[in-house]
């Protein structure tokens, strides 16, 4: 869907201007922090800030910048709590418990409880302010749909006369995992208002990106539209990732049209067997991301995670060194967003060294086309173009149970003569080479090169 331009005439010449809602979002993938991974439900305002800053402070100036709270900000966890999923339970008039905090329109808002500064009707713009104050983006998690409170209550949809929000709810269409939406029917004089009304809302807050839940599997094609339409309207320019997964490859022309990123499997944790699931998913939909649109591996499972749930018990990454390695080698080379799921202000100095590394960085923030160049007995290899030059990203996987001599050809990269290899880990000229390069890797472990010919 083309948008419109300002038109102005000078010198002769027709000029088109883009407007605010035309520039482009997501030109590299979004990186920055997520609260799930860590606090499930229950992130209060005091542990956003906390990230925030720690972000600031030591992450900003590699190019980490968004600061995402994830779901139920609408429920009132008390303090301590570690609940996941509070199903909504129905009195006898039909209302619902709990009762997530709402506006007379029928939008969730932020529970003060849990975030102060939401009080007086604020919503989250006074967080949003103090993460733009330090130079940072901020974003929020919502699931598809309208609140089925918000049906039984009949609230009025803003912008449209005379609707009400069950008489825009598809009451078929769940959420198998959380009760507490009915979906859209984008058919319905209605729908569509309701959710540019919501963006209208986060836009006013100042939100930079929102993850819209239970949309991707299964595929709601209409109402993935109907957020991206919603959006263009809004004023904002925000970036919208789509969750959870697997989203379908044969939706892939669509959902590159309308989402900046969206999942290609359900959630990911600090577990081996998932990391060699996410490899083929990956291999599946190698290829189609490209510039503001990016195929997801889901959050980055390094640091202090569950600490009030969602998954296991409060610990740091069960990833061993060498799976940490390839962890951060992957998500970048394959160009994934980079979205960090632990807590930050418990990072030690390994988790500050995996995320501050400029030069691994750039492979995802620059790298084009990446591809995997073969996958076999327990090696696999992939790589990416150096934006701007003839050199290449390479990754080296080791993927078997047992220290392992992993070799790339150089022909099969197209490269010619004299190669000069860069180890970007250990920011180390290892030296030039003819024909071949091949180092031993730890199992499970990753190796990240920049090849560059020696053109004279």
């Amino acid at each position: 869907m083309k948008l419109p331009c300002l038109i102005l005439f000078a010198a002769g010449v027709l000029l088109c201007i883009q407007t605010s809602a035309q520039i482009k979002i997501a030109t590299t993938p979004p990186m920055g922090w997520n609260s799930y991974n860590c606090f499930g439900s229950a992130v209060h305002e005091d542990e956003v800030k906390a990230n925030t800053d720690y972000m600031a402070q030591y992450l900003k100036p590699y190019g980490w910048q968004y600061i995402v709270v994830d779901f139920l900000w609408s429920y009132d966890n008390p303090p301590g709590s570690n609940i996941g999923n509070p199903f909504q339970k129905r009195l006898e008039d039909g209302s619902y418990i709990p009762w997530l905090t709402m506006d007379k329109w029928g939008r969730l808002t932020p529970q003060p409880n849990k975030f102060p500064s939401a009080l007086g009707g604020n919503g989250f713009k006074p967080l949003a302010d103090y993460v733009h104050a330090r130079g940072l983006k901020f974003g929020i998690h919502v699931m598809r749909g309208i609140p089925r409170q918000a049906v039984w209550a009949k609230s009025p949809v803003k912008g449209i006369n005379g609707v009400t929000a069950n008489m825009i709810a598809d009451t078929n269409s769940k959420c198998p995992w959380m009760n507490h939406m009915y979906g859209l029917d984008m058919k319905k004089p209605g729908a569509q208002e309701y959710l540019n009304s919501l963006l209208v809302l986060y836009a006013s807050w100042g939100v930079d990106f929102i993850k819209v839940d239970d949309l991707s599997r299964p595929y709601s094609a209409a109402e993935v539209e109907g957020y991206k339409k919603a959006i263009d309207q809004c004023g904002r320019p925000i970036v919208l990732s789509l969750s959870p997964g697997e989203t379908p490859l044969n939706q892939a022309a669509h959902v590159t049209q309308y989402a900046n990123m969206w999942r290609m499997a359900d959630d990911f944790w600090d577990n081996w067997k998932e990391v060699l699931h996410m490899f083929d998913y990956a291999k599946s939909w190698e290829g189609v991301g490209g510039r503001g649109h990016w195929p997801d591996c889901d959050m980055i499972q390094i640091g202090k995670l569950s600490k009030r749930g969602p998954v296991g018990v409060e610990r740091y990454s069960r990833f061993t060194e060498d799976e940490l390695y390839t962890h951060m080698t992957f998500w970048s080379i394959y160009r994934s967003p980079l979205m960090l799921g632990g807590n930050l202000p418990e990072n030690r100095e390994l988790e500050l060294k995996l995320f501050t590394n400029d030069e691994v960085l750039a492979a995802n923030q620059t790298g084009e086309n990446p591809r995997q160049l073969y996958k076999k007995d327990g090696a696999m290899v992939w790589y990416s173009h150096v934006q701007g030059s003839k050199d290449l990203y390479v990754a080296l996987f080791n993927v078997g149970d047992d220290l392992k001599s992993i070799s790339v050809d150089f022909a099969s990269l197209g490269l010619k003569g004299k190669i000069k290899v860069r180890n970007l880990w250990k920011k180390q000229d290892l030296g030039q080479y003819k024909a071949n390069y091949q180092q031993s890797i730890n199992a499970h472990g990753a190796a990240l090169f920049r090849l560059s010919p020696d053109i004279k």
